[in-house]
């Protein structure tokens, strides 16, 4: 290949990772962001490569693309689901879900998140598991009134709840979590006489 070629094949390359870098930032669905950081390291080991810098393109193909995309993987795998609560046993539960799962999907599938059912054996266990953060959303049906009720503690959730099609088949609730009181410590006399002294 002649000098000139050869300059016009690495500018082409080069010109590929601020484009390839400009996907990346723009993309919004994180699995596809993933296959873009992958070609994005490609790229880069690449130019090292064929700048003679061989023993730095190994490393950015192994850690830098490998590694770092194994890694947003996991994150990715378990930060991008919605854990919603459900009771283990009655009829009434079982007809709820089947009625609002559909329809669940549906909505958070527009923000590529994926459902992920947590079973408990209560209601008092439910809610304490919402109130703990340990779930997302919680689906039940009040036991007085027979109100179909979707329950979530996270504001943005309940906002993309009230304006899907849930708002017909259920009613929706937030849980507003009250802030944990700051605890300050009372010095006792003796201590705040040794502070003054030191």
């Amino acid at each position: 290949m002649s000098g000139s070629n050869f300059d016009w094949f690495v500018g082409a390359i080069a010109l590929l990772l601020p484009v390839t870098a400009g996907l990346l930032v723009a993309q919004k669905n994180p699995y596809y962001a993933l296959v873009i950081r992958g070609i994005l390291g490609a790229i880069a080991a690449l130019l090292y490569a064929m700048f003679g810098a061989a023993d730095v393109a190994l490393t950015e193909a192994l850690v830098g693309t490998m590694l770092s995309i194994t890694l947003y993987a996991v994150a990715v795998r378990s930060s991008m689901s919605l854990r919603l609560g459900v009771l283990a046993t009655g009829t009434d539960t079982v007809n709820l879900i089947q009625k609002v799962n559909p329809l669940l999907k549906q909505v958070i599938s527009k923000y590529h998140l994926r459902l992920e059912p947590v079973v408990f054996e209560d209601t008092q266990v439910l809610e304490q598991a919402l109130a703990q953060k340990a779930v997302h959303c919680i689906l039940r049906v009040d036991g007085h009134d027979q109100i179909q009720i979707l329950k979530t503690r996270v504001p943005r959730l309940y906002e993309i709840f009230k304006t899907s099609a849930l708002t017909d088949v259920i009613e929706l609730q937030l849980l507003e979590l009250q802030p944990a009181p700051d605890v300050v410590g009372q010095s006792s006399p003796q201590s705040l006489m040794e502070n003054h002294q030191s």
